[in-house]
């Protein structure tokens, strides 16, 4: 039974989530603030968080990066207010893998919910490599791990420690790998990673394309680059 952390400070509205949750089979914390959410999520293992953005003590923006620096992978859903452009763009930039935008609908969640924990859950498919190779970089897509080979960066930099990746991050950068030297395009890039070519995802995206690129910088052989008109292509 997966096991999510609620941290929503409407009562009315945590509770009936909370309640829909747990009816169809999911075991549900909720917490009222950001500071109790912290507290639940430290004592606890958890397999997917939901977070309000506006609440009194600690905001869910705040709270998602002090989750994050505990546990880079655990799914992250906002549930927010607005539906300003930067309020989403700040979300993803602080590891969201999704947003709801209130007033929203029980089933909605509930699927968004669902698409999330298959990614994370889905197994490598039979046939596929699981370790790739990206100039001096080799992927470890089933442990999320991106490292340089010995002979390719000192043992005295810091930032040739292999560098953990979250699931999205890892998703990408497989695809782009499976599909090295070949440009994938944008809409098939999103749909295949976040499930559809909706704008928001489409600008998330380029969010974690910009993180892929400050990763892979440090081997000058190896380049991601834009496409015109198409997408994207990683380039060794």
């Amino acid at each position: 039974m997966p096991n999510i952390l609620l941290v929503e400070d409407d009562p009315n509205l945590g509770q009936l989530v909370q309640e829909y949750l747990t009816m169809k089979g999911y075991a549900t914390d909720r917490a009222t603030d950001g500071n109790q959410g912290l507290q639940r999520f430290m004592a606890s293992n958890y397999d997917l968080c939901i977070f309000d953005v506006m609440m009194p003590k600690k905001d869910g923006f705040t709270l998602a990066k002090e989750v994050r620096m505990a546990n880079r992978d655990v799914p992250i859903i906002f549930l927010t207010a607005k539906s300003m452009q930067e309020d989403t763009i700040q979300g993803f930039k602080v590891g969201a893998d999704d947003y709801i935008t209130k007033p929203f609908s029980m089933e909605e969640l509930l699927l968004r919910i669902q698409a999330i924990l298959r990614r994370y859950q889905r197994s490598t498919d039979l046939g596929e490599p699981t370790v790739y190779k990206i100039g001096s970089f080799s992927f470890d897509y089933p442990h999320q791990l991106l490292s340089r080979a010995e002979n390719g960066s000192s043992a005295n930099d810091a930032e040739s420690q292999p560098q953990k990746l979250t699931s999205k991050e890892s998703e990408l950068l497989k695809l782009l790998a499976q599909n090295l030297n070949q440009p994938v395009s944008r809409s098939f890039a999103l749909k295949m990673v976040w499930g559809d070519d909706s704008y928001f995802n489409a600008r998330s995206m380029d969010v974690y394309v910009t993180k892929l690129r400050k990763y892979l910088k440090e081997d000058p052989s190896v380049q991601l680059v834009n496409v015109h008109g198409e997408g994207f292509k990683l380039i060794v």
